[in-house]
């Protein structure tokens, strides 16, 4: 695994704002590159993804950075209806995306969101796990294949982003579940059927696809995630810490005071 750099910041915003302002100084470097074309990120929900949305908005240099260049995924994401308010993909429009587009700044094809489930919820609420088991592999299926006709057969995200739940879990890859162990490197998005956060129906990028990243950044904040980041320190590759298995080509984790409080500084 890649050596973990640990950025540590004095409450969730200023966190949120180091992580917008390295997200878009990392777009602008990459885009410098010769030859570079464009940039693609996996992006991250809930509380602190969020945030670093409005700050990502907020930040003057946003308008420095050429968007149409810019190439948006999701880490996970809940298999609900696609105008389900749980989606990581609706939150993300409503704080950033929707407003990018409507300015003409980011085209609608540079937005790669993880299929939605389409059953009704009748259809639901009457399939076997065998055959919820097999539309979330069709999902997954999906999404991978999205990711190498993009991406080419071998498919690496320039950033990868994720948040930490209180039980260190990230992405949607779950303490105790399987997932989390997937170490084939041609499996790269799996399906989740018993998430113990609700809603129990997820997609989820792997280990190996999330390991390909150029920049694999994990960020949260708050003392209620304490535990969870002095568990994915404390051991690499921990079942029972998911957060554990994060890694790329730079590993860096972001986190701020609340969120370190239970590390053994030096």
């Amino acid at each position: 695994m890649t050596d973990r750099k640990t950025i540590i910041y004095p409450n969730p915003t200023v966190l949120a704002q180091a992580v917008a302002a390295r997200t878009l100084l990392t777009i602008g470097d990459l885009l410098a590159e010769p030859g570079r074309t464009r940039v693609d990120i996996a992006v991250t929900g809930g509380t602190d993804g969020n945030r670093v949305f409005h700050e990502l908005l907020a930040s003057p240099l946003s308008e420095a950075t050429d968007w149409s260049r810019v190439h948006i995924w999701w880490g996970d994401e809940r298999f609900v209806a696609a105008d389900d308010d749980d989606r990581n993909a609706k939150q993300a429009r409503g704080e950033f995306l929707a407003r990018m587009i409507d300015d003409g700044l980011l085209p609608e094809s540079n937005i790669h969101e993880m299929p939605a489930d389409t059953r009704t919820p009748d259809e639901i609420a009457a399939a076997s796990p065998e055959e919820t088991d097999a539309v979330l592999a069709r999902a997954a299926a999906d999404y991978q294949r999205e990711l190498e006709s993009e991406l080419g057969d071998d498919p690496a995200l320039d950033i990868a982003m994720f948040g930490v739940g209180p039980d260190a879990h990230f992405a949607s890859l779950f303490p105790g579940l399987s997932q989390v162990l997937i170490d084939d490197p041609h499996v790269l998005v799996a399906g989740v059927r018993d998430s113990p956060k609700p809603p129990p129906l997820r997609l989820t990028l792997t280990v190996p696809m999330i390991a390909r990243s150029r920049h694999t950044w994990v960020f949260t904040s708050e003392a209620r995630k304490a535990e969870a980041v002095a568990k994915a320190f404390a051991e690499p590759r921990n079942p029972m810490a998911p957060s554990s298995f994060a890694d790329g080509q730079e590993l860096l984790w972001m986190i701020d005071e609340g969120a370190a409080s239970k590390l053994r500084r030096e």
